[in-house]
């Protein structure tokens, strides 16, 4: 039996090296795993990718060679990257009879601000708007959608690896850090997974899930006093958390992010889906384990605290996306 290949895009990032190794030991792929920067080619090798390609959403001119032979794409792409996307997915619809399967990272209440399947109904917060960032998240998943592939959307929770990043440096030297989410608890999702969650989609093809979307998120809601507590336990010192306005929030990061913020505020993300466990059969990942547990690709999540970070502060990351 021939293996399909399967792409995987931002291979690099958080979620694409757990996937790639995931689906390394897999005999029905042939992992071809996508790089930006070439120092990072030779790490996905050592991940036990088949082959890796130069990939640049803002560059159509890599996009054939990734293309060629594949049959099944793990798509990903930054905030930003938006506006890539949606031609990319306007290519991927040109080769529709080729790829069968298109797995799509999103993000939870991508298509409405509700919980309800009345998109006038916003049941979170009476006069609520969708933010932004969840528009373009659904235009991410309905540009693949109007491409006319088979798609399967993983709409996360908000990332726990993400939760901290923007504070590396006080919490390393001063033990603390402050954002505007306050009491309000989230059920925040291990990228790993997530990527667990694609790798079983992947597998298991579009007879199945096709034309489907699955909330991934964590075990638990948790404030930023109990996220303060696991962090402090996994590095053996005592945490703070800070409260920060959402004023001051807004100062540091921009108006789109902080919009994204104040949506973490409404109580929608504070649910845990069951999606998970029914794709995978397995409990989510706690935050304590997370940090303290080393996922498939080697790395446990206080290794990945340290590492790079696309939000910093004094810079709106959104800016030029914002107006896509």
């Amino acid at each position: 039996m021939s293996k399909q290949t399967v792409l995987i895009t931002s291979a690099t990032g958080r979620i694409g090296k757990e996937l790639v190794a995931r689906l390394a030991t897999n005999d029905a792929f042939a992992v071809r795993a996508c790089y930006f920067s070439d120092d990072k080619a030779a790490g996905l090798l050592k991940l036990g990718a088949d082959e890796v390609v130069k990939f640049d959403l803002s560059d159509p001119a890599t996009w054939t060679a990734a293309l060629d032979g594949v049959s099944a794409v793990y798509s990903a792409s930054l905030d930003p990257m938006l506006e890539g996307h949606l031609a990319f997915s306007k290519k991927l619809g040109k080769r529709a009879a080729q790829i069968k399967h298109v797995v799509r990272v999103s993000c939870m209440g991508a298509d409405t601000n509700t919980a309800s399947y009345n998109a006038d109904q916003h049941a979170s917060r009476e006069g609520a708007g969708i933010p932004l960032m969840l528009q373009h998240y659904w235009w991410g998943e309905k540009a693949l959608i109007d491409a006319g592939l088979n798609v399967t959307a993983l709409r996360n929770n908000f990332f726990m690896n993400h939760l901290l990043k923007t504070d590396c440096e006080n919490i390393d030297s001063e033990g603390w850090f402050s954002n505007p989410l306050g009491d309000m608890r989230n059920s925040f999702v291990a990228t790993r997974d997530i990527a667990q969650a694609a790798a079983v989609v992947l597998t298991e093809g579009p007879g199945r899930h096709a034309n489907k979307f699955y909330d991934i998120t964590g075990p638990a809601p948790q404030s930023m006093a109990e996220i303060a507590s696991d962090l402090g336990r996994a590095m053996g010192k005592d945490i703070e958390y800070r409260a920060q306005s959402m004023i001051d929030f807004e100062t540091d990061f921009g108006a789109t992010r902080a919009e994204f913020f104040e949506y973490l505020t409404n109580g929608f993300y504070t649910r845990c889906s069951p999606d998970f466990y029914n794709l995978t059969g397995s409990k989510p990942t706690s935050y304590y384990d997370y940090l303290t547990t080393k996922g498939v690709s080697g790395e446990t999540g206080l290794d990945e605290l340290w590492q790079g970070n696309l939000w910093k502060k004094g810079e709106d990351a959104m800016k030029d996306a914002a107006k896509t």
